[in-house]
């Protein structure tokens, strides 16, 4: 095999095996010939709860499943193809072949992400929360362009995004800001983004053109339905009213609508002023309680199997996960996983794929993994 097709087989048997640890291969096979019995039990369909869950994790497994063999038998096919064609000196059958490993490779990337979007709540729609770190305008500013960039990367994915709470900075930018997202699998691409983003440009806020650094934070929870039991005590929620500012139209602005709701023992702040109504704003609020409050149990438990610490701490130095360079040179480096853009106008406008499929894969292997563009 020429050294271009071994590097499109190696590209695909790497994907392949990232699927196959993600799975737990052996015992994913098992579980799908379960859930196909099961299927077949006429009394599995006395509870449609029941059924439902089954079918969800049976259709989940028969793709990732799928998706494997399917690309395993594709690429036997085409280095038979590239190695009769060697045999023969057929030219022409070589380069069709190479030509299909080529394309194999890059399906084998992009359906090694979407295997990778197995978790309990990945398919869900996400809320994604923005916090401008100390710095006044600078971080202000920024965390504004945080803001910008994640409603660009959801628009360029085809995903809808409301603005769920919003507090405008001093001078410029935003202190705080909440959107969600609502997509299929939205929350499992962004959920890898929770954690502190650094930016070092020239200030354009500075008279004197001096290199500034500044920090905002990202956390990143899922949107869950009634099929999540979350109990909350209200006991433990301190929840204040307040004037709406920024966006959101004269009314919201003038009065007070906007509710934010302190879930004392845990610390975590929900707010929301996207209603014009008290009592819609506090139930919106709420389910983002009951999100934020499945999200830490969910990173809890990750946490207990990986043996790594949280993402979430001080909004600062020592606790990145991404820095964002302009100035003097410019690149994007995600301190995770090594992955590296040098193009951070693109980023910044939203290009996130790559980082999100280098951290979904590093959360398997513990590992920096190659990670190609991902369309």
């Amino acid at each position: 095999m020429r050294a271009e097709g071994q590097a499109h087989i190696d590209r695909i048997e790497a994907a392949l095996a990232l699927v196959r640890k993600f799975l737990d291969w052996d015992r994913a096979v098992r579980r799908l010939d379960e859930l196909n019995a099961r299927v077949e039990d006429p009394d599995l369909w006395n509870s449609p709860k029941d059924a439902e869950a089954v079918m969800k994790e049976r259709r989940r497994l028969e793709a990732a499943i799928g998706t494997v063999r399917g690309i395993s038998a594709e690429m036997a096919d085409a280095v038979e193809f590239v190695e009769l064609g060697e045999a023969e000196g057929d030219e022409d059958t070589v380069n069709e072949g190479l030509a299909s490993l080529a394309a194999l490779a890059n399906r084998a990337d992009a359906d090694k992400v979407q295997a990778l979007l197995a978790g309990e709540a990945d398919g869900m729609d996400t809320y994604i929360e923005i916090h401008a770190g100390a710095g006044g305008t600078e971080s202000q500013d920024w965390a504004e362009m945080l803001l910008r960039m994640y409603s660009r990367w959801a628009e360029k994915r085809g995903f809808k995004v409301d603005l769920i709470e919003h507090q405008s900075g001093e001078q410029a930018g935003i202190k705080s800001a909440t959107i969600q997202v609502k997509g299929e699998n939205a929350y499992g691409y962004a959920k890898t983004e929770s954690g502190v983003h650094r930016l070092v440009r020239i200030s354009p806020y500075d008279s004197s053109a001096r290199r500034h650094t500044s920090f905002s934070s990202v956390w990143v929870y899922p949107v869950i339905d009634d099929s999540f039991s979350i109990e909350v005590n209200p006991a433990d929620l301190k929840i204040d009213t307040y004037r709406a500012s920024g966006a959101g139209g004269q009314h919201v602005n003038t009065t007070d609508s906007a509710v934010r709701i302190t879930h004392v023992p845990s610390g975590i702040i929900v707010a929301s002023q996207v209603d014009r109504s008290q009592h819609k704003n506090r139930e919106i609020a709420m389910n983002m309680l009951k999100a934020r409050l499945y999200e830490e149990e969910m990173r809890k438990r990750e946490e207990a199997a990986s043996a790594e610490h949280s993402a979430k701490s001080e909004i600062g130095w020592g606790h990145q996960i991404r820095s964002y360079v302009l100035q003097p040179y410019q690149m994007v480096k995600d301190l995770r996983t090594g992955y590296t853009s040098p193009t951070p106008d693109d980023v910044l406008d939203g290009a996130l794929d790559p980082f999100m499929a280098a951290a979904l894969a590093q959360r398997v292997t513990g590992e920096k993994v190659q990670v190609e563009d991902v369309d």
